[in-house]
């Protein structure tokens, strides 16, 4: 499950892109925290702390502990980061105020384990998705989703239906998307197109 971190935060008056880019040089990352039941609050956090935040973390999905400066800490979910298109230096960061008995939804990596029979016989694994969207509750949100894949032949395709979740945790794209294949090497593919 994913581990939830405190970070602190203080709130923020300023906005404006020429008075935000003044806060990104003095370290600050701008953020926000909205919410069902509570007002949107204008916050920073310290970028060097939040980068470090993403660096532990095996996707952007992740769970704080927001210890907003003067006000009681709020359960949150990192809902989007923006990032700068030429350096991918984080440039703002939208947090979702939740509480532990709403469900929320995220994209957690996938990561296909194990040497397939198939793959043994001479195939390929082309895996198409890389995260998959899931629903689950706060407590119950994964860092990762590992499938297994020793038992794809050649030919077989792995699906979104086909995987174990954790407890409490579902899939919300529908069952028959094909996460992983296994293909046929490419010289029985050269051969059989000149065939």
């Amino acid at each position: 499950m994913a581990k939830k971190t405190s970070l602190k935060a203080a709130t923020r008056a300023r906005t404006g892109s020429g008075r935000l880019n003044q806060m990104r040089r003095e370290g600050w990352v701008p953020s926000v925290i909205y919410g069902r039941g509570t007002e949107n609050i204008n916050l920073k956090v310290d970028a060097k702390t939040f980068s470090e935040l993403l660096a532990h973390s095996s996707s952007e999905n992740i769970l704080v502990n927001l210890e907003i400066e003067g006000q009681a800490t709020r359960l949150a979910f990192l809902q989007s980061i923006q990032h700068d298109p030429l350096s991918g230096a984080v440039l703002h960061a939208d947090f979702r105020a939740i509480d532990e008995n709403t469900a929320i939804v995220a994209h957690i990596p996938t990561h296909l384990n194990g040497e397939s029979i198939g793959v043994k016989a001479g195939g390929l694994v082309e895996q198409y998705v890389h995260a998959i969207e899931i629903s689950c509750l706060p407590n119950d949100l994964p860092e990762t989703i590992e499938v297994d894949i020793t038992h794809l032949e050649i030919g077989a395709s792995l699906h979104i239906g086909d995987i174990t979740y954790p407890a409490g945790v579902r899939a919300t794209h529908a069952a028959d998307v094909v996460v992983a294949h296994i293909g046929k090497p490419a010289a029985a593919v050269s051969e059989a197109a000149a065939g």
